[in-house]
């Protein structure tokens, strides 16, 4: 539900408008988490599927649950019906807005931000969106044009004609600064190593089909000091458990964790698709990684993602067409059996990290709205009070 209109002088109010994946959801969480520490009143605009990832969101943040819909999946029915389910969502938008007109509209990209930033364009208020991958998502294309300012997570190639970018890097919530820099002490001789998968909000199959493999078919010396914990989809959980047990190898499996961080700092290595949010974790945590991108990312994007880390050295970065476990299993042997490596690619990781970005980002907000709070305290790389 919507607040009540509010009085003049109020604190001022950002409506955040996103959903679709975590992908989305994280680094709108963590521009919330700032905004609330500055004094601002947050809205969250998504759909029914945005609100399944913001169980992390502060409660203070008021959800805004509107239609929305896209042509990219469903049935002709289904696609039929998506300019009316889109007209519902605007105009759900607009009754929300007229009852509590926020200062600001921020995207972060994915349909479900379509009604609120309709409805900021409609209404003339001012509007920015964040694009978190190497290349702009569709809805970010259709609206760069028709906002103050693009900030990018990661520069794209291309941007649409006459729109520049301010590259702000990927905001990481609170639970990921908070392990900024971790020391990585990971490759202690003969010590225990912890390898962390993750392959999205909900694991990646291809993941669930070789990372058992290629783990269990390690050098014994090695696959002895291993654990490992694991995103894998609900349908593959017990399959994935059963293969690390018959390579006797403790795991734990699971569809999602909310450790992530926690278990990040810990890692001697993460094997993850090329996500954006996923790598603005590894780079501000600091660590090495393998990633396989999406082949099937819009664009291709995943890979411009790891571009970056891959020419830097932090990453090794393997194409999921053809891939197999032997592929993957060298691989993993040759960052784990080398210290010096991995410890400089943690180094490297790390210095491609921007645990500043949600500063940047509330910094472009506060200057768009003008609604700039010189009183208030400024976020920490955290996005808490400091």
């Amino acid at each position: 539900m919507a607040n009540a209109k509010v009085q003049a002088g109020a604190a001022p109010h950002a409506m955040i408008a996103a959903g679709g994946t975590g992908g989305h959801m994280f680094p709108a969480q963590a521009l919330s988490e700032a905004l609330l520490a500055r004094g601002w009143r947050v809205t969250l605009s998504t759909d029914a599927r945005g609100a399944r990832y913001a169980d992390g969101f502060p409660p203070a943040v008021v959800r805004s649950v509107l239609r929305s819909a896209t042509f990219a999946r469903g049935g002709l029915k289904a696609r039929l019906a998506v300019p009316a389910r889109i007209a519902a969502g605007v105009w759900g938008a607009l009754r929300v807005m007229r009852r509590d007109r926020p200062d600001i509209v921020a995207g972060f990209g994915g349909y479900p931000s379509i009604p609120a930033l309709s409805a900021a364009r409609l209404l003339g208020v001012p509007a920015i969106i964040h694009e978190q991958n190497g290349v702009l998502g569709r809805v970010n294309q259709l609206f760069a044009r028709h906002v103050a300012r693009v900030a990018c997570g990661v520069m794209p190639e291309r941007m649409p004609k006459g729109v520049e970018a301010v590259h702000t890097g990927n905001p990481v919530r609170g639970a990921v600064a908070d392990q900024a820099a971790a020391p990585y002490a990971a490759m202690q001789e003969g010590g225990s190593l912890e390898i962390l998968v993750i392959g999205g909000s909900q694991g990646a199959r291809i993941l669930s089909d070789i990372v058992p493999e290629a783990i269990g078919a390690l050098p014994e010396g090695l696959r002895r000091r291993l654990s490992v914990a694991q995103q894998a989809r609900p349908e593959d959980v017990e399959r994935v458990r059963a293969a690390y047990a018959a390579s006797g190898i403790p795991a734990r499996i699971e569809p999602f964790f909310a450790d992530v961080p926690e278990r990040m700092a810990r890692a001697a290595l993460v094997i993850s698709r090329a996500g954006a949010s996923s790598i603005a974790d590894i780079t501000v945590i600091g660590r090495p990684s393998i990633l396989i991108p999406f082949a099937a990312a819009a664009s291709d994007h995943q890979t411009a993602n790891a571009r970056a880390l891959d020419a830097a050295g932090a990453a090794s970065v393997l194409r999921e067409t053809g891939l197999g476990s032997s592929d993957l299993a060298a691989e993993i042997e040759a960052i784990l059996a080398d210290p010096a490596r991995a410890e400089a690619m943690a180094t490297a990781a790390r210095a491609l990290g921007r645990p500043d970005a949600v500063s940047r980002l509330l910094a472009l907000v506060e200057e768009v709205s003008g609604r700039d709070m010189p009183d208030r305290p400024q976020p920490s790389q955290n996005g808490l009070s400091r």
